[in-house]
């Protein structure tokens, strides 16, 4: 076994951080695919005022989190349809939440040191209740992708003409959302919000520039998001760095080659 899978807290890390990058990768494709990487990073931000506003009901962070990041993908699914009217409902819903999230510290800084915890992660603090819930939601969102992948992938490329065939493409963004929305949930508390875009927006948008294909898109966007994220460990162990630091930097890494004039291999 090599040296750094002997402590249980590494072992754990890399299996919280498999499932996460598996599943956060998958979803980020068609977060990319649909342009939604600003509603992506809001959902995730988010979290910090529900953690922050449990801390201070004196409940569970975590409850307070998925609340109102299930909560605000509700909300901007109903509240814009085209994309400009979206950014714009997104940004005051981003706004609002982390003015509450700054309230809710500030009228109980006490116990508010695991709301901003959540801001940054805390992937080698994972123990195996939490590594069950991640395996357990991961699963569900990855089943809800599957179940709505076909029409999802159409709407996506062609809305359009997706909506002239009879599907229904609101329905369809709103329960995108909600899959953005649990995903986020999941993995803020792993790898922070302020990095999501590590998982849910860096490997996609390097595969999308190397490959136009749906399907090895996909692929290619879950192999980089295990290369990035096994990677950033790694550094993060030998190099006594911050996990998310190294995770983000590679993520960037990825992103700044893909946008090189190799590109024009794109599949």
């Amino acid at each position: 076994m090599p040296e750094f899978l002997q402590f249980a807290f590494m072992r754990n890390a890399f299996v919280a951080t498999t499932l996460i990058a598996l599943m956060g990768s998958l979803v980020g494709y068609f977060v990319v695919l649909r342009r939604q990487a600003f509603a992506s990073h809001a959902l995730s931000n988010i979290g910090f005022a529900g953690a922050a506003g449990a801390s201070l009901a004196g409940v569970d962070p975590m409850l307070g989190l998925l609340v109102f990041v299930m909560g605000a993908a509700l909300v901007m699914a109903w509240t814009g349809r085209d994309l400009g009217e979206r950014d714009v409902s997104v940004g005051m819903i981003l706004m609002f939440s982390l003015g509450l999230g700054a309230l809710f510290v500030n009228l109980y800084s006490a116990n508010a040191n695991a709301a901003i915890g959540i801001l940054f992660g805390s992937v080698f603090g994972i123990d195996a209740g939490q590594i069950r819930w991640i395996a357990i939601t991961s699963a569900g969102v990855l089943l809800g992708l599957g179940a709505i992948f076909r029409p999802l992938r159409f709407a996506s490329l062609n809305p359009q003409a997706a909506r002239a065939q009879g599907i229904p493409v609101a329905t369809l963004d709103t329960l995108f959302l909600l899959l953005v929305g649990a995903a986020a949930a999941i993995a803020v508390p792993v790898i922070g919000s302020l990095l999501s875009f590590a998982i849910f927006v860096g490997p996609a948008a390097a595969a999308q520039a190397w490959c136009g294909r749906v399907g090895l898109g996909m692929g290619l966007t879950a192999l980089l998001a295990l290369l990035e994220s096994l990677g950033g460990l790694l550094l993060s162990y030998y190099a006594n760095l911050p996990a998310s630091s190294c995770i983000a930097a590679l993520s960037f890494g990825l992103y700044a080659v893909s946008r090189l004039p190799i590109r024009a291999l794109r599949a």
